[in-house]
């Protein structure tokens, strides 16, 4: 589909470039700054290393991202929390690996023109948080709900 291409290559354009604009946004219930890395942008088109996301779903998160820090500033109140234990590549020693760490992932809901959006902020062990993912959690069409695009997994969605 040469048109859904074209359209997510502008999205990818448009939502790097506002994304390496943000650098980090201040998020009341933390009370602290959330970091805009790699990670994050690399998470919205990966699903997991080398695995690349489909085009619909990089280019409906893509859409969204300008979003996420909006979200972050005006949250309050925390809606999930996951803790577990997860493979992380790490540079080590100037060589890359994958560690076993404990990581937290932290999420947080908000409802924008209709839709209803997750955002999910990770830390690694101790150290900074920063944004991980945006995901469309579900749109409302009249009176029913439509779940789309999630799986309950904070790591993979």
């Amino acid at each position: 589909n040469k048109h859904l291409k074209s359209q997510l290559s502008e999205s990818n354009k448009r939502a790097e470039k506002f994304y390496k604009s943000v650098g980090n946004t201040y998020c009341p219930y933390f009370q602290d700054k959330i970091i805009f890395n790699a990670k994050g942008i690399e998470h919205i088109k990966f699903k997991a290393r080398r695995k690349a996301r489909s085009a619909i779903d990089q280019y409906m998160r893509l859409r969204l991202l300008s979003l996420a820090p909006k979200i972050i500033n005006k949250s309050h109140t925390l809606q999930g929390l996951s803790e577990a234990k997860s493979f992380e590549y790490e540079s080590i020693n100037s060589r890359w690996q994958n560690v076993l760490r404990n990581v937290v992932h932290y999420e947080f809901i908000a409802v924008i023109n209709k839709t209803r959006v997750r955002i999910i902020i990770k830390q690694v062990e101790n150290g900074p948080k920063f944004f991980w993912s945006i995901i469309p959690f579900w749109k409302m069409n009249n009176q029913n709900y439509k779940r789309i695009l999630h799986s309950g997994n904070p790591e993979i969605d």
